[in-house]
């Protein structure tokens, strides 16, 4: 696992890593991100000049990215960068930018450049298959998405995060009637079955493609890109269009 581990940054007191789905980030002590991360980086005499500590340092998630999915995720070295970071992401001033290959299929009409939302209104707590809004009082989300590709039974979705529930993504899709393909937890048991046994398909079907933001004093945009191919989500979407009409341009 730690070989799939894709540096994509390092600066002082801060790196951005592409996690692999199925790690965990922390709550796994020696094998989760944090804990095999710093080994990684201290074999780069490079990275540990450019991130400007100690090398006994430790990292922290300056944000959350659940285990089963992948995609690009921050990390801090240093106490104070890591309360900088986290005040922007508390703040809403980063801008997230998600893949989604999602059950079912859109309008042919739908599908464009421009976006759509999804705005149901979620708890606090994050609920499951039988209750994705959750227990407790519920407040507005807002998810944005555009269709960029289809298939017979799938849809390639890009999504923007404009709020910051737990799993929002994942229960605002199924909330739509799209749940994220694989998602163990708010799928049908029956798709779950269906992807593994006779599609060989083990991940779920959620990845974050990108980050911006812009460092406290500073002007310039800094913009952490993804370079995973997403091959496993690629290939589910290019085997269902051999069997039917595809609308839309593929990203990768």
């Amino acid at each position: 696992m730690t070989d799939q581990i894709q540096i994509l940054d390092v600066q002082n007191g801060w790196l951005a890593v592409d996690k692999p789905c199925g790690l965990s980030v922390h709550n796994d002590p020696g094998h989760d991100l944090v804990s095999i991360l710093p080994a990684r980086i201290r074999s780069n005499p490079l990275w540990i000049s450019r991130l400007g500590v100690a090398s006994s340092f430790f990292v922290h998630p300056v944000h959350r990215l659940d285990k089963e999915t992948s995609g690009v995720i921050l990390l801090a070295a240093d106490n104070g960068i890591l309360r900088s970071l986290s005040e922007l992401f508390v703040a809403g001033k980063v801008y997230k930018k998600y893949i989604a290959l999602v059950h079912g299929n859109f309008n042919p009409e739908v599908v464009h450049p421009e976006y759509h939302t999804w705005e149901f209104a979620l708890s606090k707590t994050a609920g499951g298959r039988s209750d994705p809004v959750g227990k407790g009082r519920r407040v507005n989300c807002c998810t944005r998405y555009r269709i960029l590709q289809q298939s017979p039974r799938y849809a390639l979705l890009e999504i923007e995060l404009l709020t910051g529930r737990q799993h929002q993504i994942r229960r605002h899709a199924k909330l739509a009637g799209h749940p994220v393909t694989g998602d163990t937890r708010y799928g049908s048991k029956k798709s779950i079955h269906y992807l593994r046994d006779t599609l060989s398909y083990n991940r779920l079907g959620l990845h974050c493609k990108q980050l911006e933001f812009v460092f406290p004093g500073q002007q310039e945009t800094v913009c952490i890109v993804s370079k995973n191919p997403l091959a496993e989500m690629d290939r589910l979407l290019t085997e269902d269009t051999e069997n039917g009409a595809c609308h839309g341009v593929v990203i990768f």
